[in-house]
């Protein structure tokens, strides 16, 4: 009240004041008395963000309807009785790194796959390479399927080996003619986002991207990938010193040029 200092109320009992000063208070005052009384206090309130109520039943299905209006092919959502729904998700593989597969193994057939055969486990061989540059996989998932699953279950897929932590999924939405992309939590349900946004992936599209956000976590590559990456490391440094190069032996036979047809005139 006297030297007018405002902290939140619930800082009030970390606050040690000393407010003597010349010719004015001559008594020291506490925390408690220098506060504003309660009514006109500065004080800030966490208020915290209301979630929206989850969709009912029926909104889902009013939802599904609506989506299935829009489908021009036949990956439809389908309503199960128990109130989760199924449907279809194209995933696209923008990896600019190579990913790490089991060395001599056949492709997965549909055998594999109802018995949930693991190819991977049956070699300890391993090699790298690039998947084809936006790769798309479609993927039948329901509406519990987290993103960490849909993640395990594209790597399953293409049989990679490398942790699932490297790898991040984004949505891409395009809004005034610019590409945007948001990391998606690991708890976020993509079939959802799919039902909200409709079938038209001009929209809303899944994107399979390295993780890139805060520190590179490199306990989780192995030896063979580290060494791997050194040697892309060197190949890219060996192209940039030769762009350099080639830069400047450009500029230096155009000065050479102009000087040359400039030889015998004045000036």
């Amino acid at each position: 009240a006297d030297c007018r200092y405002t902290c939140h109320q619930e800082c009030r009992s970390l606050i040690q004041l000393d407010c003597r000063r010349p010719g004015q208070w001559q008594s020291q005052l506490s925390p408690e008395s220098t506060l504003l009384p309660a009514c006109s206090q500065n004080v800030t309130q966490t208020v915290e963000e209301e979630k929206p109520e989850p969709p009912t039943v029926q909104e889902i299905k009013q939802k599904i309807e609506k989506y299935n209006a829009k489908v021009t092919n036949c990956l439809l959502m389908k309503l199960n009785d128990d109130g989760t729904y199924t449907g279809f998700i194209k995933v696209h593989l923008k990896l600019r790194r190579p990913v790490t597969v089991p060395a001599g193994i056949r492709p997965q057939s549909i055998y594999d796959a109802l018995k949930e055969v693991n190819l991977a486990e049956m070699t300890d061989k391993r090699t790298s390479f690039y998947l084809p540059l936006d790769a798309i996989k479609q993927l039948h998932i329901s509406s519990t399927t987290t993103v960490s699953e849909v993640i395990q279950g594209l790597l399953k897929k293409f049989m990679v080996v490398d942790n699932p932590q490297k790898f991040a999924l984004f949505k891409e939405m395009r809004k005034d003619g610019q590409v945007l992309f948001q990391k998606l939590p690991l708890t976020e349900y993509p079939l959802y986002l799919r039902l909200l946004a409709g079938p038209d992936t001009d929209v809303l599209s899944f994107v399979l991207k390295e993780n890139e956000t805060g520190e590179v976590e490199w306990d989780a590559f192995s030896i063979p990938e580290l060494q791997n990456f050194l040697m892309i490391l060197d190949k890219e440094e060996k192209e940039k010193i030769q762009q350099v190069h080639r830069k400047y032996e450009r500029f230096k036979q155009r000065l050479q040029q102009t000087l040359k047809e400039a030889r015998g005139k004045p000036g």
